[in-house]
């Protein structure tokens, strides 16, 4: 094979790149994992979590994909026939309605176009009607990366609670924790799904609960069959740093520094960040007159931007393009989307330069291919990015 120079550009929105940092972490000998050097590993990464959460309750690791955790928070707190509320934000949302009616559960799907975020008040009107509480639980996606939309957790909330409705509330934070706010308990979300290969920088194999009181109780009485996603055997042993099965202790060690390196950033300057990019990238689609799916400013995602292209052009045959002349992978379009966009990731260890440099691919793929677009829309994004840059202080020169 014939070498391309230079670093891949890997602007989907997840896997995102992994840093030396995390990756020289993982770099190291298996140790065991019954041992006291583990314990000091495993105390430190189930600590550590929950500050990315923002929890002070639960919170759990599985050797898995955001997927699994997914199935976690259904058999850990359901039974099966219960009865679970969902709202159809794009492809990831319909993913996770479908493992429920797979294990047993009946769906209340309230069904949307794509391209918005969540209407927390039609959740709210179906709770109203819900007299005799049969919905046992709401699961939502916060940020669907398939769309490039975010909810309000919040605004969730505050329409169950408006409805006093017992029902639980789940959300997929899979593309959303350690990159957009997320505040599990100021929010009252009793379950949150995540993994490991989007805003926490790693590699995909972990998955991960943050669990409340709430949905803790609500597994004394589930009967959806459970074994290696048992919430129960797992706190067992965490509580002293292990795990009930053989851990991937490299990916922990990588977790560890991951965490160490959004606490020295610091969350506002981490969320703030992903919000500067993505509003440079939404200039940049403007500027060269393309659409953004996502239709309400509202809910536009800090993490991902998703293109329409226009007329008949398709999506895939502009990403290949752009992977063969510029090294670069871009995000495709899923499920009903499919060859009708291409997604811009803007998420994990990225910067001001990283995002100008994607946006040039992108600019030089759209004239390569002949797409009917206006030049200067990296332009727009470097004129944001350059006006919003903080001016460092003058330093002293020391002889």
């Amino acid at each position: 094979m014939t070498r391309t120079a230079g670093r891949h550009f890997l602007q989907i929105p997840g896997p995102t790149p992994v840093p030396d940092r995390v990756l020289r972490a993982m770099d190291c000998p298996v140790i065991d994992h019954r041992g006291p050097a583990f314990q000091v590993l495993g105390r430190r990464v189930l600590a550590g979590i929950k500050t990315v959460f923002q929890t002070e309750t639960h919170a759990f690791i599985f050797p898995a994909s955001g997927t699994g955790a997914w199935e976690a928070a259904l058999c850990n707190t359901l039974s099966p026939g219960d009865t679970v509320l969902m709202y159809e934000t794009g492809h990831f949302s319909n993913l996770w309605k479908t493992m429920a009616e797979r294990l047993g559960l009946a769906v209340r799907f309230i069904e949307t176009d794509w391209r918005s975020g969540i209407d927390a008040s039609a959740i709210g009107a179906a709770l109203a009607d819900d007299k005799t509480h049969t919905i046992k639980a709401v699961c939502v996606v916060h940020n669907e990366t398939s769309t490039g939309t975010t909810s309000s957790m919040s605004d969730v909330r505050k329409a169950i609670d408006a409805a006093r409705h017992p029902a639980l509330l789940m959300a997929d934070c899979v593309s959303s924790l350690a990159s957009i706010d997320y505040r599990h308990d100021e929010w009252g979300v009793d379950v949150a799904v995540a993994s490991s290969q989007k805003g926490l920088m790693l590699p995909p194999g972990l998955a991960f609960n943050a669990v409340s009181d709430k949905a803790m109780a609500a597994t004394k009485t589930a009967r959806l069959p459970r074994s290696y996603w048992s919430w129960d055997d797992q706190a067992a042993l965490n509580a002293n740093g292990y795990f009930p099965y053989t851990p991937a202790t490299p990916m922990l060690h990588g977790l560890a520094e991951a965490i160490d390196i959004l606490h020295e950033e610091g969350f506002p300057s981490v969320f703030a960040r992903h919000k500067r990019l993505a509003e440079a990238t939404r200039r940049a689609v403007r500027g060269w007159g393309l659409e953004i799916l996502c239709r309400d400013a509202r809910f536009y995602s800090p993490v991902v931007t998703t293109v329409l292209m226009p007329g008949t052009r398709g999506g895939d045959a502009f990403r290949e393009l752009v992977l063969e002349r510029f090294d670069m992978s871009l995000g495709s379009g899923l499920s009903k989307l499919g060859d009708k966009v291409f997604r811009i990731g803007h998420i994990g260890d990225t910067n001001e330069l990283t995002i100008v440099a994607a946006l040039a691919g992108v600019e030089m793929g759209l004239a390569l291919a002949g797409i009917p677009h206006k030049k200067g829309g990296v332009d727009a994004a470097m004129a944001y990015l350059a006006a919003d840059a903080k001016v460092p202080e003058p330093q002293t020169m020391l002889a």
